[in-house]
């Protein structure tokens, strides 16, 4: 019904910079908040930004002033820029979008993308 699709991971250096972007797609009348999460090797799924149909954004302490989070409303689409990336930012990033009300079905809902990789080298 709805999908989410990530781009933009990939393999970079210590002090680089990735753009991730995802975009949902389906029967969507609206998205309450869209995010970004991550799951590194052996820890939990932990929240790095997120930011709510209205702009208002939430960032993990671990990347606040290096990575920014945007979100084209009209297009159903977050981005998540990354700079100053740092080794322990090596992760799969999930997008996530949270209170989701479609067309076809009463009821809000939970939606999360397939995620990628992001690998940074010391």
């Amino acid at each position: 019904q709805v999908q989410l699709v990530e781009s933009g991971g990939g393999l970079v250096q210590a002090g680089g910079s990735l753009r991730l972007s995802c975009a949902a797609s389906g029967s969507i009348f609206s998205i309450n908040a869209m995010g970004w999460y991550r799951q590194a090797p052996g820890k939990t799924r932990e929240l790095v930004a997120a930011i709510t149909s209205g702009g208002n954004t939430n960032y993990a302490d671990s990347v606040k002033g290096r990575f920014t989070i945007s979100r084209d409303n009209a297009k159903n689409t977050v981005y998540l820029q990354m700079n100053s990336l740092k080794p322990e930012d090596t992760a799969v990033y999930y997008c996530n979008a949270d209170g989701v009300r479609v067309y076809t079905t009463q009821g809000r809902f939970d939606y999360w993308g397939q995620g990628t990789q992001v690998t940074v080298s010391s």
